[in-house]
């Protein structure tokens, strides 16, 4: 791993990516939440987990995010779910666990379900307030009228947000691209054991959506970590020790 991306080009696009080698199975793949980008504390913790432990990390930005190019505004489920397996494809070579926060939690599932078709599902799943169907579950049913006609006017609406001074834009193109992506309406079978990490004081995806998403998980051997006092972020250092404890336990599962 260096200080420097590299980067490879998806769809016109260059994805900023960094890549650490590591000599033990299964690599670490990280995947990061809306408007997030690859130097986020989580993504850190993990890149100092993997150096310690001798795992490979791979951990990279979505068009428009971070180090990436692109235009967040042409952003879709649909577009970072292909940006991720092509990602995913150049670089991983051994067995992973897909580690997803929030929104990225969404695209590991769906990434899981692409690389099942293609007979190479992962060996484990971490998910971090996990916002699979945000768009459509979590969005849609609370627009105000003021956002319905900004969507239809303007073709996006915008809200502050208390993880930035600038506001969160979610266009048209994201909440019609949502509803091509859901995987809250059936069973989703993953083949591999599953962790989620949830706050209960998460204001942004309440604890409920978690306890949703694991009653869609019924085959797969799932673990639900509820966190009483811990936020959306999940990114205090009892958290980070939480998140790595869960890493060192799926392992230790998936090499026995």
């Amino acid at each position: 791993m260096t200080d420097k991306p590299e980067f490879i080009t998806v769809d016109g696009a260059p994805i900023a990516l960094r890549y650490r080698a590591g000599s033990k199975a299964p690599g670490i793949t990280w995947l990061g939440g809306y408007r997030s980008d690859m130097l986020g504390t989580k993504a850190e913790t993990l890149d100092q987990w993997a150096a310690t432990n001798d795992h490979e990390f791979l951990r990279f930005d979505y068009s428009g995010h971070g180090e990436s190019g692109g235009d967040f505004n042409e952003g879709c489920i649909s577009r970072w779910l292909n940006e991720s397996l092509a990602v995913h494809h150049q670089y991983n070579k051994n067995p992973q666990i897909l580690v997803g926060s929030s929104m990225g939690a969404w695209i590991t599932l769906r990434m899981t379900q692409e690389l099942i078709k293609q007979g190479k599902g992962p060996a484990g799943i971490i998910l971090i307030a996990p916002a699979p169907d945000f768009t459509a579950r979590l969005i849609e049913p609370n627009l105000s009228e003021e956002y319905k006609k900004s969507l239809i006017e303007k073709g996006y609406f915008e809200e502050p947000s208390e993880y930035s001074p600038n506001p969160f834009i979610y266009t048209r193109k994201l909440i019609e691209d949502g509803r091509q992506n859901l995987v809250l309406t059936d069973i989703i079978e993953t083949g591999c054991p599953v962790h989620i990490l949830q706050g209960c004081q998460d204001e942004d995806v309440p604890y409920s959506h978690a306890l949703l998403l694991t009653e869609h998980l019924p085959v797969d051997n799932v673990t639900l970590t509820l966190v009483r006092d811990g936020d959306h972020r999940l990114s205090r250092p009892q958290d980070l020790d939480l998140l790595t404890r869960s890493l060192d336990m799926m392992i230790a599962q998936i090499n026995n």
